[in-house]
């Protein structure tokens, strides 16, 4: 099982990530939204498409930026769509 941590607390947990690039990509259910607060960041990947960012917020401690997300992924990374990862200090381990 894959599991993201940050700031001490379990952020998300599955057995059915897609790894892309290196990178976990946790199905949205799987991941504890109280955790997540909307960030006006975006990013474009040639071949992913533009990524929407969400910011961590655990115990009072902030990550900007640290969770991403493909709302509308192009055709060649359909198979992230509903998924999000981690960067910027999030320990995923499988």
């Amino acid at each position: 099982m894959a599991t993201a941590r940050w700031n001490g607390e379990v952020i998300a947990e599955s057995d059915e990530t897609r790894i892309v690039e290196g990178n976990h990509y946790f199905p949205a259910q799987s991941v504890h939204a109280q955790y997540l607060r909307p960030s006006e960041t975006t990013t474009v990947c040639p071949w992913k498409g533009t990524a929407n960012y969400y910011t961590l917020h655990v115990d009072g401690a902030e990550n900007p930026d640290a969770a991403w997300y493909y709302a509308e992924p192009k055709e060649a990374a359909a198979e992230i769509k509903g998924h999000i990862a981690f960067w910027r200090g999030v320990e995923v381990s499988d």
